[in-house]
């Protein structure tokens, strides 16, 4: 059973910087694209930053300059740095990750059950 766990979340002051991190385990044979993605209170979920296999990486308008993706698949761990939080940044975020399991010839896209970040000004 492939399952996503993500960790980091907290609570900082504007400004400041948190580390979440996306860690994939179960059977798997390999990970493909894998995306944040965050859900504020009384808004719709929405994409922050993308990283594919090959590293090439994406992102949201309002977090570029200030996120960076990044990936270890020999850790099976996808991690999401954040500088120069804003109140703004305040969401639950949701890793996401296409995964082919072992020994399944089909991909699958997981959710991990969301780290809550809160940033206060």
């Amino acid at each position: 059973q492939v399952q996503l766990v993500e960790s980091g979340g907290g609570l900082v002051q504007a400004g400041g910087s948190l580390r979440l991190s996306c860690a994939a385990s179960g059977n798997i044979f390999r990970i493909n694209d894998v995306g944040w993605y965050r859900q504020a209170p009384g808004k719709q979920r929405e994409l922050v930053a993308t990283i594919t296999s090959g590293g090439t990486t994406n992102y949201a308008d309002s977090v570029k300059g200030r996120f960076t993706v990044s990936r270890d698949d020999a850790k099976k761990s996808v991690y999401l740095q954040m500088n120069s939080l804003k109140p703004e940044d305040t969401a639950v975020y949701y890793c996401n990750a296409n995964i082919r399991p072992a020994p399944i010839p089909w991909d699958y896209d997981y959710w991990g059950q969301g780290t809550q970040v809160t940033v206060s000004s």
